[in-house]
């Protein structure tokens, strides 16, 4: 069976090949604006979920074209600052006054997991879930904030910082799932893809580093 990835996320990639995986990446393509805009009112694990839930949809008929036996895994993340729920700045100026806000606070940052099961190319089983953790975020100073904002990583990534690049930097603690804020938690994925039938183990390509 292979595991489908249905994210460009070069992190979410990185952390599943470290766990073992050989992962097939298939891009959503998905409008994430325009999913967003169609729900009325979500709660902040109802908007992720169903952004994963897209993401996912939207890559079935393209992964069971080439591999019909697959389980596609897809993921969602933003970041909850100050009952606001923000996903990846818009543009520089956007991520310097982000971080300098958030700097010295706490947020909440939630991935939304979908999971689709295909057998001989249809959809057998499908589940869902989320996940959050604490990010409890440094203060760096406005020249770092700079330097951070000029590397383009925030630019890429939900709620403008990473704690497996640059960003790590500026990340005091977290509470929760640290594999989550990477942008997919191998913890939850493990449980879901048990609840469509398949054992992660059985997915493993080599032994995990």
């Amino acid at each position: 069976m292979q595991f489908v990835l249905a994210s460009q996320s070069p992190a979410r990639l990185a952390l599943l090949r470290s766990a073992g995986l050989d992962p097939a990446v298939f891009v959503s393509g998905v409008d994430e604006d325009a999913v967003a805009a169609a729900l009325t009112d979500p709660a902040p694990a109802e908007l992720v979920a169903a952004l994963a839930a897209a993401k996912a949809e939207a890559v079935v008929d393209k992964v069971a074209a080439v591999h019909p036996d697959a389980v596609i895994v897809a993921c969602d993340s933003m970041l909850n600052i100050g009952g606001q729920m923000v996903g990846k700045p818009a543009d520089p100026d956007t991520a310097r006054q982000r971080w300098a806000a958030m700097a010295g606070t706490s947020g909440e940052l939630l991935t939304g997991h979908a999971v689709v099961r295909l057998d001989g190319g249809t959809r057998a089983k499908e589940t869902s879930g989320w996940e959050s953790t604490t990010v409890r975020f440094g203060t760096p100073t406005p020249e770092e904030i700079d330097a951070y904002v000029a590397s383009g990583e925030p630019l890429h990534v939900a709620g403008g910082f990473t704690i497996d690049g640059l960003g790590g930097w500026f990340v005091d603690g977290l509470t929760g799932g640290h594999t989550s804020v990477i942008g997919i938690s191998l913890p939850l994925t493990r449980r879901l893809l048990a609840e469509v039938g398949v054992s992660v183990v059985d997915l493993w390509s080599r032994p995990a580093s």
